[in-house]
């Protein structure tokens, strides 16, 4: 809306000084031509702004026009800052609305406990998009609109219509009763009843969605930290699950761990390799958790896994050869 965006103009500029528009328009992410037209609104409404000319120029305001927000100490506004720099926004479709926020609200604090915030904000970084060993860190992407219209079901509570494309399958529509939204690792999950049945939609994978007029079918009050305690424990024990007997080198053995749904038993051998016997949701995750750990593990049942396991090898070496 262009209401908040002339608020953001001038918050930018008060907290940077002087802006040129070619700037403006990248932080606001419009054009050029836009941002003179907001200067202009802004100017008519009576803003102080005005205009710089040179190669360093750009638009600025007058001293003076601010205003503070009082009764924040120096933790909360730090605490502020760390809360704002979360990816979790992102996977809820919310990422420009939280920026938009944090700026509204490092701007109005105090100027002392502002000098504080930006200085943290350069100084402490969250969840960066890649780790150490460059690897991207991936986040669900998920349009404004359909993100917009989940959550307006989700807190309204009405029933909500949405074009759903499970794995390996084409999109569909189905309609559902929104329970709540979970974030987990930037990946976002609409938790909802289908028919009376508890469903689970990976937010990425809906392409549409409609908030409904009907109120939905759900609990007045619900514990959402415990449904999703219970929507994992359905999938770690559903599914076409496989147990593997299996040898892996003790460096390796957390990162198994962190993949298998459980590891039933564990022992140490003699060559202090651990032998474990650990489930898998299916086949295919059985057969990429082994395969990621190479020489450092070996499975030993079931037999179509280490032939699986041995024929991928021996494509690779004939690759290479």
């Amino acid at each position: 809306m262009r209401a908040d965006r002339l608020v953001s103009l001038v918050l930018l500029l008060r907290q940077h000084g002087r802006l040129s528009a070619v700037r403006l328009a990248r932080e606001l992410e419009v054009s050029t031509r836009t941002v003179l037209r907001d200067i202009e609104a802004l100017s008519a409404a009576g803003v102080p702004v005005y205009a710089e000319r040179g190669r360093y120029g750009g638009f600025a305001l007058l001293p003076g026009f601010q205003t503070e927000l009082t009764g924040l100490n120096h933790d909360e506004a730090l605490a502020l800052v760390v809360a704002g720099s979360r990816r979790g926004a992102q996977a809820f479709g919310l990422g420009s609305a939280l920026a938009s926020a944090m700026l509204k609200v490092i701007d109005a604090l105090p100027e002392s406990y502002r000098d504080t915030a930006a200085g943290a904000s350069q100084r402490l970084l969250i969840d960066p998009a890649a780790d150490l060993l460059a690897r991207p860190v991936l986040t669900d992407e998920l349009p404004d609109t359909v993100a917009a219209e989940v959550l307006r079901a989700v807190l309204s509570g009405h029933k909500l219509r949405i074009e759903y494309a499970a794995f390996n399958k084409p999109p569909e529509w189905r309609e559902v009763d929104p329970i709540g939204v979970v974030t987990v690792r930037d990946q976002g999950y609409l938790l909802a009843t289908r028919d009376g049945s508890d469903r689970t939609y990976r937010l990425s994978r809906i392409k549409a969605a409609e908030a409904l007029a009907e109120p939905a079918e759900r609990p007045s009050r619900v514990d959402l930290d415990q449904a999703w305690q219970d929507r994992t424990t359905q999938f770690r024990t559903g599914g076409d699950q496989v147990t593997v007997q299996a040898r892996v080198h003790p460096t390796r053995r957390d990162e198994l761990a962190r993949t298998a749904l459980t590891i039933r038993t564990e022992a140490t051998e003699p060559d202090g390799w651990l032998r474990l016997e650990v489930t898998f949701q299916d086949k295919r995750h059985a057969e990429w958790a082994l395969w990621q750990l190479a020489t450092n593990a070996e499975a030993l049942s079931p037999d179509w896994l280490r032939t699986t396991l041995h024929t991928k090898a021996t494509q690779l070496t004939t690759r290479y050869s």
